[in-house]
């Protein structure tokens, strides 16, 4: 529900909430949504029928038009008699908070919750509740019966064992954490409380490593040499980004200097020979990418000539001439849209931009002139309390 001008404050806030989560251009909803939509669903399903939806985008139009105020209609929706506020200290009190917290997802035979640091699965074994948490890049959609399984399994059997570290005789677990699957050196102990431990690359999962692949990148950062010409190292490691190489102190003013691996290159495998060939190429700009090919030239603005074109954003189509962008309103296609249309929408913007900045500068002077005024009296009163003394003293 929304316009296209606040389609994007809509969707931060859906992501900031741990609605959703953004996988490339697409919207992943979380188990958080699951929950909160079948809360909405059971207790307040007057708020996600598409009739109630239909009529608040009617309204919105209207208001967008200047057919309707905004005010009262809000103030409505909130505070009146049927209102949200009302509605949820009706309800509040009938709302199990653990059923609130459950999603329920078809052929998965354990409940799955929202708990204070994430969601959780939670199955009855044998009159003893297990839980096991769910990684954060794991989504309801890609959550299925062996994963569930290998999870529990984890929990009440302990880690899969890989081996034993060849030099140490440490054994080597690999296990599924928050953030995915990983490998741990030797067990969690209160000695021992924080492991050495190393993720998967990307792309690998947990049937494809092997206890060489573990010992490997449990190793990381490796060493692979000297820079001939400056003496310093050169290391191969896994980061945030994926898997890279480091001149350390080789880039300017001395700093570390970075780059990432190509494809066909594996951090656990790489040499010297090849690291130095990477670190010879040209080290490619961060700046912004190539021009952006519009999805459709409308033609030139009858003022400057400047081009008018229609570009896909992140939120849908929308018009743009030189730094003013106007997005296509409801009922509009990329193939209906008239240069005619498009100059009206960019007016509107336009004329919309220039209030904002002038109602900034208004409350701006506002301020500036109440202080110099006060400066004033202040100004004048100290001048009348010296005439004063003056007159008292004559």
């Amino acid at each position: 529900i929304g316009r296209p001008s606040t389609y994007a404050s809509i969707i931060g806030t859906i992501v900031d909430r741990g609605y959703a989560q953004m996988n490339g251009n697409a919207l992943v909803p979380t188990f958080t949504a699951f929950a909160v939509s079948s809360l909405l669903e059971k207790h307040f399903p007057d708020l996600v029928d598409p009739g109630f939806t239909a009529k608040m985008e009617a309204t919105l139009d209207r208001i967008s038009t200047g057919e309707a105020d905004w005010l009262p209609y809000l103030k409505g929706f909130y505070a009146g008699d049927t209102g949200l506020a009302t509605q949820v200290k009706e309800r509040e009190s009938e709302i199990e908070p653990s059923d609130a917290k459950t999603v329920e997802l078809e052929n998965l035979p354990v409940k799955v919750r929202i708990g204070k640091f994430g969601p959780y699965l939670e199955v009855d074994n044998e009159g003893e509740t297990v839980t096991a948490s769910i990684p954060h890049n794991l989504t309801p959609a890609d959550l299925s019966p062996e994963q569930v399984e290998l999870l529990l399994k984890q929990k009440t059997e302990g880690p899969e064992k890989l081996g034993l570290h060849p030099d140490t005789g440490e054994p080597i677990y690999i296990l599924i954490g928050s953030y995915g699957p990983y490998v741990q050196l030797g067990e969690k102990t209160e000695e021992n409380p924080k492991p050495k431990r190393a993720s998967l690359p990307k792309g690998k999962t947990m049937e494809d490593v092997t206890l060489e692949m573990a010992v490997g990148l449990l190793a990381l950062p490796r060493l692979l040499g000297v820079h001939p010409e400056t003496g310093n190292k050169i290391q191969a490691s896994l980061g945030r980004f994926g898997p890279y190489i480091v001149h350390k102190k080789g880039g300017e003013e001395g700093k570390d200097d970075y780059r990432s691996l190509k494809v066909g290159d594996d951090v656990l495998t790489i040499n010297l020979d090849r690291a130095l060939e990477m670190l010879a190429e040209p080290k490619k700009s961060r700046g912004r990418r190539g021009t952006k090919k519009p999805l459709r030239e409308l033609g030139n603005h009858p003022d400057d000539k400047e081009p008018i074109n229609i570009y896909d954003g992140p939120y849908g189509p929308y018009v743009k001439y030189k730094k003013t962008n106007a997005s296509l309103p409801e009922g509009e296609t990329t193939e209906s849209l008239t240069l005619e249309k498009a100059l009206e929408l960019l007016a509107a913007k336009s004329s919309t931009s220039k209030s904002k900045k002038s109602t900034a500068k208004k409350t701006t002077t506002k301020k500036t002139t109440a202080k110099k005024s006060t400066t004033a009296k202040k100004s004048t009163a100290r001048k009348n309390t010296t005439r004063a003394k003056k007159t008292a003293e004559s």
